[in-house]
């Protein structure tokens, strides 16, 4: 490879002997990889080659096994190094520092209620410093061909606004109280007689304030500084239910009629597959999909100056392609948003000192307080915000959007999946922990390479009107897209998703080949990145049963597969494999092809000479490795302890060097899980980012941990929530701090010798 991975610093400064699962199993699922190890390994007594599994145990003192994984074709990115630390000797550690229901009840009385917090720390007191801050130019030149604004500004201030906020405040607000956060900064903006902001909340079991009823939904407008209910009783419908966001749009247009209509929809987001929203108290009416926001805003009547999703990661080609018939432009980010979201009073404030701001414009305001404050109050969580003019975009997507669905096709069927599944892997990719397969569009066309690829990247970048990034975020150009790599098992459902939307059927047959490929070098593969083949003893030092696979044992794992065989590739089951059989090559070329890009198994040898593990292999096989990771286990005497991923070791060349120092990572002296999520690297400046699983006041979370040139022994940059559940498909926002009083608990998985899940722990003091 002519870029290696980058392998982190490490500092090691003490010992530990903390390392240790304590009290009951939590029940929690895996916490680490997402589905365990188990049920990811070759028929039991079987390696992928077929030769027989010789099992063995190490004693308490072990010594170190290690192996390098990788998943055939690339897909999954995955490859691993596994070793296990022997229990019982102490550990050397470093450190990082610190029912449906439309039937109205209107409020008794118009009077108003001033924000207090009822248990929330609510704070509004942000400086506007945008002018200190590094901030872009926005573009407002327009294609030709593309179609009139429906918003027609008055001009000279006459225009009358309706601001809708749709505010599912679910766990954000109950845990964190941060929709009472944001309210607060909506009341602190002056607004005047022609801006009225009108609030829907709801899908939350405890509000932090005193007014927002915990009990039903509820609308408010905003004003003078305080609350003005205006709908007591709106009912109890699941706020992710579209006939309840219509219905608000409805009352909105009958009540507040204005010549502009903005439109924000508060909550988590999960991108194009499972769409927007999570409402607490009806977890089982799921989210809103894009089929269903098309329904609900079809259903309310209102066409919008912009739509804008105060919720992660549904800056994306699809969402932007549906809106187009409903508003002018979108408002929303490509990646996780920190919790803090969008900062309310400024630019609510300089929207009603000129109604007549152009859309660009307050567009602009909103990224840039949202970006500013993030960087102030949220660092190192990454930040992305876009304006994307939808006039353009459905003038000018669709047709290069096709143009490079058919050039990546015609690549596969001419035997060139890795130009493709090399750039997907190279491309940015957005909330990769959660494996939902987000990246940006114009950075794969352009990685992708084809004339057509670059085509759609120049016509996004021309839509995209204002963007910005934090600065730990590269290639992130705006808008981003679905395209399966790091899991397949969402594939039927964004092709159905298409479907309903109507979205160009050129990217969907484009997906599933590229799909349907990629599972099939996973089955010849054996269908895993599990590491256990490197403890059993599978693969050992000076000697590997593991070889290429010849072309006849490729066609029977594959027909395996078609068999019933799904188990072996993880999420996959009959009801969601309907993708892989829409190939670009014949099922013949297929086996051929996959036979002459494998990796070599039998080449992934260690040597050792003096102590010192390493491992070459010659530059076209490493080409064929997209990432590395060590991944430790800890042997306590009973099984293994998973203490995670990380990105430690060093090449040499095209030599391998493996750390074998048995360290691992800790935070105040405690040993912790830690999962390598993300690298950023400019061959300059870099940023690592990994997570630790814990608990936090007993609910489910993870830190989030990164390493750059400046901290380089990396600090605590936040936390988020984490669905253990099956609550919702959505991704939660970043917590902006942790408080001194929240009592944490790290948390592992725990797996028997013979490689299976058992429980997740408590891990350590």
């Amino acid at each position: 490879m002519d870029k290696k991975p980058r392998g982190r610093q490490k500092n090691v400064t003490g010992q530990a002997n903390n390392v240790y699962k304590r009290g009951e199993g939590l029940n929690t699922g895996p916490v680490g990889s997402q589905n365990g190890y188990a049920g990811k390994q070759n028929a039991p007594g079987q390696s992928a080659s077929g030769g027989q599994r010789q099992t063995t145990r190490s004693g308490s003192r072990a010594p170190i096994i290690i192996a390098v994984l990788a998943l055939l074709l690339g897909g999954g990115g995955i490859g691993g190094l596994s070793s296990i630390l022997g229990g019982g000797g102490g550990t050397e550690t470093y450190y990082t520092p610190s029912s449906q229901s439309q039937s109205y009840s209107t409020a008794s009385n118009g009077g108003l209620a001033s924000l207090s917090g009822g248990g929330a720390t609510v704070s509004s007191g942000w400086t506007d410093t945008s002018a200190q801050q590094s901030q872009g130019t926005v573009n407002t030149s327009v294609v030709s061909g593309a179609r009139n604004k429906r918003t027609v500004i008055k001009g000279n201030n006459q225009d009358t606004v309706t601001v809708m906020v749709y505010m599912c405040g679910t766990d954000l607000e109950s845990q964190n109280g941060m929709g009472t956060s944001d309210l607060s900064e909506m009341a602190s903006a002056t607004l005047g007689s022609n801006v009225h902001v009108i609030v829907y909340t709801g899908g939350c079991r405890q509000w932090r304030n005193n007014i927002v009823s915990n009990s039903y939904n509820q609308i408010y407008e905003v004003r003078d500084g305080g609350l003005k209910k205006l709908v007591d009783n709106a009912g109890t419908g699941a706020m992710t239910s579209p006939t309840t966001l219509s219905g608000f749009i409805k009352w909105c247009k009958e009540n507040y009629p204005a010549n502009r209509n903005e439109l924000i929809l508060w909550d988590h987001g999960s991108g194009s597959v499972s769409g927007y929203g999570y409402d607490e108290k009806n977890a089982r009416s799921g989210s809103m999909t894009l089929a269903g926001l098309n329904q609900a805003l079809s259903a309310g009547g209102v066409t919008f100056d912009f739509i804008g999703f105060d919720a992660c990661l549904m800056a994306t080609a699809e969402t932007a392609l549906m809106l187009d018939p409903y508003a002018d432009y979108l408002i929303a980010s490509e990646e996780t948003e920190p919790g803090v979201g969008w900062y309310y009073t400024n630019w609510l404030t300089k929207l009603s000192s000129n109604t007549s701001m152009a859309t660009v414009d307050i567009g602009k305001n909103i990224v840039d307080d949202f970006v500013n404050v993030c960087a102030q109050r949220c660092r190192g969580q990454k930040t992305t915000l876009s304006v994307i003019d939808l006039a353009e975009l459905s003038a000018t997507l669709p047709s290069k959007l096709s143009g490079f669905s058919k050039s990546v096709s015609s690549l596969i069927s001419n035997k060139e999946y890795k130009q493709v599944s090399d750039a997907r892997n190279a491309t940015r990719e957005f909330a990769r922990s959660n494996r939902i397969d987000m990246v940006d569009l114009a950075d794969l066309g352009t990685k992708v390479g084809t004339k057509e690829g670059a085509e759609m990247a120049g016509a996004i970048k021309s839509a995209v009107k204002y963007n910005r990034t934090s600065s730990d975020i590269s290639n992130a150009y705006g808008l981003s897209i679905y395209f399966p790599y790091r899991s397949t098992k969402q594939v039927d459902m964004a092709v159905s998703t298409y479907n309903a939307i109507g979205m160009d059927s050129d990217y969907a047959k484009c997906i599933k080949q590229f799909a349907s490929l990629e599972t099939s070098g996973q089955i010849a593969a054996g269908g895993s990145s599990s590491p256990y083949s490197s403890i059993s003893g599978n693969f050992s030092t000076g000697s590997s049963s593991m070889g290429s696979l010849d072309s006849e044992l490729i066609g029977q794992l594959l027909s395996g597969f078609l068999g019933g065989g799904y188990g072996r590739i993880s999420g996959l089951t009959d009801s969601n494999i309907e993708y892989y059989s829409e190939r670009a090559m014949s099922e013949s070329d297929t086996i051929q092809y996959i036979a002459d890009n494998q990796l070599d198994a039998g080449a992934l040898v260690w040597t050792e000479s003096g102590g010192e593990y390493t491992m070459t292999l010659p530059e076209a096989q490493w080409d064929l490795v997209h990432s590395v990771d060590l991944n430790m286990f800890y042997d306590d005497g009973s099984g293994y302890i998973d203490l995670g991923l990380d990105n430690i070791y060093s090449f040499r060349g095209n030599t391998l060097v493996a750390d074998t120092s048995k360290t691992w990572l800790a935070i105040n002296g405690q040993v912790v899980a830690y999962y390598h999520t993300d690298t950023e690297d400019d061959g300059t400046n870099y940023t690592i980012t990994g997570r630790v699983p814990c608990m936090i006041n007993g609910v489910r979370a993870e830190l989030i941990l990164v390493f750059d040139n400046q901290t380089p022994m990396g600090y605590i940059a936040g936390a988020r929530y984490i669905y253990t559940n099956g609550e919702t498909e959505t991704v939660a926002k970043g917590i902006e701090a942790l408080d001194p009083a929240d009592v944490i608990d790290f948390v592992c998985d725990y797996y028997s010798y013979s490689g299976e899940y058992q429980n997740s722990y408590y891990l350590g003091d």
